[in-house]
């Protein structure tokens, strides 16, 4: 159950890029909204490091290594916000829907394996390919796809420490496509 709820709240980040798409928030109003989301989600990561808050949510939709460690949550909004305010919508927008949509499709196709699959790495391809290709052309689409599948199927820890894909997705994506933007 606890896995869905995970899945369930990746998913619900698409309203950041739907919010711009859709008109309701420039880019730059994009960018303080998720900034101030941002600030609140360090708070409450302050909160719950140094006090050993334990609220439901905690307890329910974080991983054993984040108990006690920063939460892919907020790496999540930190790549996010790093999107919105570094490049233009034509990369962000794609690079946030691969984070909501790409990753927990990647995840739960690839559940529990160490190295996902080359079924789920292809899925993670095919999804984030499709959420480029109407902003971006096609070179600069493929890169940003692969960049996210990279991230979402290699675990990368630093010093025992796991950095989560939610801000590697984002990033490397974003890089990718805006250096494919330049390249073409």
């Amino acid at each position: 159950m606890a896995e869905i709820g995970r899945r369930l709240v990746h998913a619900s980040g698409v309203g950041a890029p739907l919010s711009y798409l859709l008109g309701v928030f420039t880019w730059e109003q994009l960018g303080w909204v998720l900034t101030v989301g941002l600030a609140v989600t360090l708070a409450l990561e302050l909160v719950r490091l140094r006090s050993g808050l334990d609220w439901w949510i905690y307890e329910n939709l974080t991983r054993e290594y984040e108990q006690e460690k920063i939460a892919g949550y907020a790496l999540y909004m930190v790549g996010m916000v790093v999107v919105v305010l570094a490049f233009p919508p034509e990369v962000g927008v794609p690079a946030m829907f691969m984070l909501a949509i790409g990753d927990p499709v990647g995840g739960y196709l690839g559940k529990g394996a160490e190295t996902k699959s080359p079924v789920a790495l292809g899925a993670v391809f095919l999804i984030c390919l499709l959420f480029a290709l109407p902003f971006l052309p096609v070179v600069a689409a493929v890169l940003g796809a692969l960049a996210a599948t990279a991230a979402d199927g290699h675990l990368v820890s630093i010093r025992g420490y796991i950095i989560d894909d939610n801000l590697t997705i984002p990033l490397a994506a974003a890089i990718a496509m805006w250096v494919g933007v330049l390249v073409v």
